[in-house]
């Protein structure tokens, strides 16, 4: 989604204005006393209505800590912002409750023509630029498949090195990239788990878990998790209701690695999205059993 210059200055002159959402005591303790992972949600699908200042008030009232800002929805987000946009932005989420917990890209590369593979690694390092920026820890990008054109190693071989380019330009901007585990053919762990030694295991280069059903393949949860637990850099969780994933299982794992960086929600829309955004923050410390 792209805002006009005129449009999102207008816009984000009016914000000061609005009075900050009061944080709860609930939300103040939780945030004081964690040591695990934070809570957070994707901008897709639940929040992808909302502008920044919605996403800010709405998550302080779930009481969530971050979110992922996904390309192409109402936040406004993009490459595209001008200097003075993008430091109207930072400064709204630094004055919130609520943090910047990474830009979500459809950058991918496994193309089998050269130019559209350059044209995502060069769109990938436009995020990088923007996520230091906005102060935003990580970009997420992803695998979205196999070429159709060749051997399956020759396209995790391609899709690891241009990891390796965009992990070496985003180390010199203090930024990471988050691969997701995604695609039909590239979620499978290990086939990750070669992406990421053919990007050399760059210390730049991260994991997005995906908790896919496919998680439970290739040996199940645990061995799945082994391949990459010194890479997860970011998690993302569906509905927490759906029993056939081992929810509980996959946080005491986290726990067990000591992460302590941001599993966020991503879930459908909702016609009622922060009750059911409370509910899943519920959830998730139920599983952890906090109370």
């Amino acid at each position: 989604m792209k805002t006009s210059r005129r449009k999102f200055i207008a816009t984000a002159a009016a914000i000061p204005a609005l009075p900050l959402p009061a944080r709860s005591v609930w939300q103040r303790s939780s945030r004081a006393s964690s040591k695990g992972p934070k809570l957070g949600t994707v901008t897709y699908n639940i929040a992808k209505s909302w502008d920044i200042e919605t996403l800010i008030k709405n998550l302080t009232e779930v009481g969530m800590e971050g979110v992922e800002l996904r390309t192409t929805h109402a936040h406004g987000v993009e490459i595209s912002l001008t200097p003075e946009q993008r430091a109207q932005v930072r400064k709204r989420f630094e004055d919130s409750p609520i943090r910047i917990g990474g830009l979500g890209t459809t950058c991918e590369y496994h193309s089998a023509d050269p130019a559209v593979l350059r044209r995502n690694i060069e769109e990938t390092k436009e995020w990088v630029k923007l996520a230091k920026d906005l102060g935003s820890p990580s970009v997420k990008v992803r695998p979205n498949g196999l070429r159709k054109d060749a051997p399956e190693e020759k396209s995790l071989e391609q899709i690891g090195k241009a990891l390796k380019e965009c992990g070496v330009f985003a180390l010199d901007h203090g930024i990471k990239i988050q691969l997701e585990v995604h695609g039909r053919d590239t979620a499978r762990l290990p086939r990750i788990r070669s992406i990421l030694d053919y990007a050399g295991d760059h210390p730049a280069v991260w994991v997005c878990w995906n908790s896919n059903p496919d998680d439970l393949l290739d040996g199940g949860l645990e061995s799945n998790f082994n391949l990459v637990k010194s890479k997860i850099g970011q998690v993302h969780m569906r509905d927490l209701f759906l029993e056939e994933y081992p929810w509980r299982r996959l946080l005491q794992l986290l726990n067990g690695i000591r992460f302590q960086g941001f599993c966020f929600a991503e879930i459908p829309e909702s016609n009622d999205p922060v009750r059911v955004l409370k509910y899943f923050r519920g959830m998730f410390r139920a599983y952890q059993e906090i109370i």
